[in-house]
């Protein structure tokens, strides 16, 4: 079965080992010529230990043991995680020379598109060969592979290097949009917090940011004197159902997700009900977080509250929510909640009706934009996926 390929790509493809290809690196760091110790992270690749860890692990009186690593060199972690079932395989693309512990494989390519390689190794193509050849030995967390075996690692590459290299660049392009999105996407963040910070009041300080020829005072109540609020009363779980023709059930933080409802519980039996539009707020751990109700009409749990309000009173309540504002409410508890009093007495401020309008309409216009910015990068990574699944044997 042949990868999907670019037009006019040959379909000769070579099956080589990993020591047909590459050296292992066995140069120890002598003198302790170099002191930047390296660490290979599942999740982030190559980097110094210390920005890994926030501090240097190695004992500087070790480190003469450890193998240098150049950059461009390849390192395998036999550390196992969700990410790297089998150790993850990271190229060192720090820019500079660093040295890292005996425990992993060090090892360099010869003769052979780099970038290709390092997307090779970014696919589940190598995992089988792992799984025959090697186990996870004594510690759980940890696969075992001897070097013998690893350098029999079976790599299958076209023949053609022009190939090879328009792989690798269709590859780190989409990788660099991707990340030039998710950049993006933590501006949008970053922004959103800024204003949320500096449109409502902060401790008692008065909004910075105001519209224009709005100056009137702001207003301080009780949430309970302002809207009506609702206490979540569970259903018996004998009533709970995976029947979709049951009432939606809203127990508690798990089933808010992203400003929405994720329906997972379905009940037959209806104690407190919250209607479309209403704010849903989970009242136990994690206490504060926050949806809008989709549908028409839902059960709440004890684990949540409703309340009747505008977008200005819902981001209000994440504002209060990024703040830590019932961190006070909880403090010591053994299990995170706050009262139904609690959440009634809490005091909000209000405004015009106007001004409440403009305020809800920014952030409620940032939020789309954030989650069609959220959209973009699913695609990108469900388009990235099916290229490794797709361009490599």
């Amino acid at each position: 079965m042949f990868p999907t390929q670019f037009t006019g790509a040959s379909f000769t493809w070579e099956r080589k080992k990993l020591g047909d290809v590459a050296e292992k690196v066995i140069q120890k760091n002598n003198n302790n010529a170099f002191k930047n110790v390296l660490t290979n992270s599942a999740e982030y690749g190559i980097i110094s230990q210390r920005d890994f860890f926030e501090r240097n692990i190695a004992n500087k009186n070790n480190i003469s043991t450890y193998y240098i690593v150049q950059n461009d060199d390849f390192v395998y972690n036999p550390r196992i995680s969700n990410l790297a079932p089998y150790g993850p395989i990271n190229r060192n693309k720090t820019g500079y020379t660093g040295i890292i512990s005996p425990l992993y494989y060090v090892f360099r390519v010869l003769n052979i598109n780099t970038a290709f390689i390092e997307w090779y190794f970014k696919t589940t193509c190598w995992h089988k060969f792992m799984y025959q050849h090697g186990d996870s030995g004594a510690r759980s967390d940890r696969f075992s592979i001897k070097d013998n075996e690893l350098k029999k690692l079976p790599i299958k590459l076209p023949a053609d290097d022009m190939e090879q290299e328009k792989i690798a660049k269709t590859l780190t392009s989409l990788d660099n949009t991707l990340q030039l999105h998710e950049d993006h996407l933590q501006f949008l963040h970053s922004s959103k917090s800024f204003l949320l910070q500096k449109m409502f009041f902060d401790n008692d300080i008065p909004p910075l940011l105001r519209f224009n020829k709005f100056t009137e005072k702001w207003n301080q109540c009780k949430l309970n004197d302002h809207t009506i609020v609702t206490m979540g009363q569970s259903p018996n779980s004998k009533n709970y159902t995976n029947n979709q023709t049951g009432k939606i059930l809203v127990q508690g933080n798990a089933d808010l997700y992203k400003n929405k409802i994720l329906k997972r519980v379905f009940t037959t039996e209806v104690t407190k009900t919250a209607v479309k539009n209403d704010i849903l707020i989970s009242v136990r751990a994690p206490v504060g977080d926050i949806a809008r109700n989709q549908y028409e009409s839902v059960v709440i749990g004890r684990g949540i509250a409703s309340i009747k309000g505008n977008d200005f009173l819902y981001y209000q309540l994440e504002k209060m929510k990024n703040n830590g504002f019932w961190n006070k409410y909880i403090a010591g508890s053994t299990f995170e909640s706050i009262t139904g009093k609690d959440l009634k007495n809490t005091k909000i401020y209000t405004t015009n009706s106007d001004e409440e309008r403009k305020i809800g309409n920014i952030f409620s216009s940032l939020t789309k934009i954030i989650q069609l910015q959220e959209h973009k990068i699913d695609s990108l990574k469900k388009l990235k996926q099916f290229l490794l699944q797709n361009m490599f044997i």
